[in-house]
């Protein structure tokens, strides 16, 4: 059977500041993005439903981790997220999300429109 990606896009607006990075950076100050990322899943069409997925219930499995850990949240304060790089933010989100998405291949994370990272889980 053929394999097929779908993806679906999220945001949420959040303050951070990256502590690690040296004194006088820009990014050590407090600072706001609208962040967006994509979420890929990866599988086989089910021969029945026409679709690998329903983007309605993949909505409803993320839409909650935005709601309760992300959207108009500071960061730093979210367990796992005290160096809230792009790196970081794309890591947390698929320990967040694999348990509950088994076809999750991939996270595309942008803090701007021209500044992301692509995080395909461990290997």
């Amino acid at each position: 059977m053929e394999e097929i990606e779908l993806s679906k896009t999220f945001g949420f607006e959040a303050a951070h500041f990256l502590p690690n990075v040296p004194d006088g950076h820009k990014c050590k100050r407090m600072h706001g993005h609208s962040f967006r990322f994509a979420v890929y899943l990866k599988g086989q069409i089910d021969p029945h439903t026409g679709w690998i997925m329903d983007f309605g219930e993949l909505k409803s499995i993320v839409k909650p981790i935005l709601d309760e850990h992300l959207d108009h949240f500071v960061l730093n304060d979210v367990p796992g997220l005290q160096n809230p790089t792009s790196e970081n933010i794309a890591v947390w989100l698929w320990n967040q999300l694999k348990p509950k998405l088994p076809l999750l291949d991939k996270i595309t994370l942008y803090e701007t429109c021209t500044s992301s990272c692509v995080y395909r889980g461990p290997k």
